[in-house]
């Protein structure tokens, strides 16, 4: 229930800052944020229903599969406290962006445009990425064991990265009508995304069909940043 939960929330509470009373704001730019976080979310729901074949918590996560397991019977008490009491905390530091916008009314500058791009590139970014993958699964061939084509090519988790570009460009938004300290939702989504692609890694490397391309894979593709290849072969000559 976590994913589309968190699909849904920012535009939800983009819409409550913009309607509030006591709200001031530029016009333009309160538009612009709010088609920005609906078309950012209808990507994610799209998603969601994509990777799950058009079914509703049909299947449960394996992160959370893997902590429920780790926690015994003690996870229905952790669960509340680690899981989803954190989670609504999250999404109010990460849409801290939204209430500047609509507690500011400033004229347009070219930083609103610089914004405007950093977060289409995120939503474009992760939507490759998100179809490349899915993609790669739904074809289901064990002779290719991870995916390293397209985007997937230049980074381990392009889709995470287009995912933090997102929440960083909003926080431009908010930086530039002079409240910097927004970046901190941005910041702690990053941290977030930090531990979740370890878990992800974790489990790739304990699966034995996968482990020995996925260390390749490790040692000479950028973790999230999308760059150019590197060589094994230099990474062991620097280690001799």
């Amino acid at each position: 229930m976590i994913d589309p939960y968190w699909t849904v929330i920012p535009v939800m509470l983009v819409h409550y800052y913009s309607t509030h009373p006591l709200a001031q704001y530029q016009w333009w730019r309160s538009r612009i944020v709010t088609l920005l976080t609906w078309a950012w979310s209808v990507r994610l729901i799209h998603n969601y229903f994509r990777r799950e074949k058009w079914q509703w918590g049909a299947r449960e996560d394996w992160r959370f599969t893997d902590l429920s397991h780790r926690y015994g019977r003690h996870w229905w008490w952790a669960s509340f406290f680690a899981i989803y009491v954190p989670q609504q905390v999250f999404l109010i530091g990460l849409s801290l962006p939204f209430y500047v916008i609509h507690s500011v009314n400033q004229p347009l500058s070219m930083w609103d445009l610089v914004a405007i791009v950093v977060c289409v590139s995120g939503i474009v970014t992760a939507y490759i990425a998100d179809t490349q993958l899915y993609n790669f699964v739904s074809r289901k061939n064990k002779e290719v064991p991870i995916l390293d084509k397209g985007l997937w090519y230049y980074s381990r988790h392009p889709n995470y990265f287009g995912e933090q570009v997102w929440w960083w460009g909003m926080a431009v938004f908010a930086w530039n009508l002079g409240h910097g300290w927004a970046f901190i939702g941005a910041l702690a989504n990053t941290m977030c995304l930090a531990y979740v692609t370890k878990l992800v890694e974790d489990r790739m490397l304990k699966q034995d069909s996968r482990a020995e391309a996925f260390r390749l894979y490790q040692k000479t593709t950028s973790l999230w940043i999308p760059w150019f290849k590197s060589s094994p072969l230099g990474l062991k000559s620097k280690d001799a």
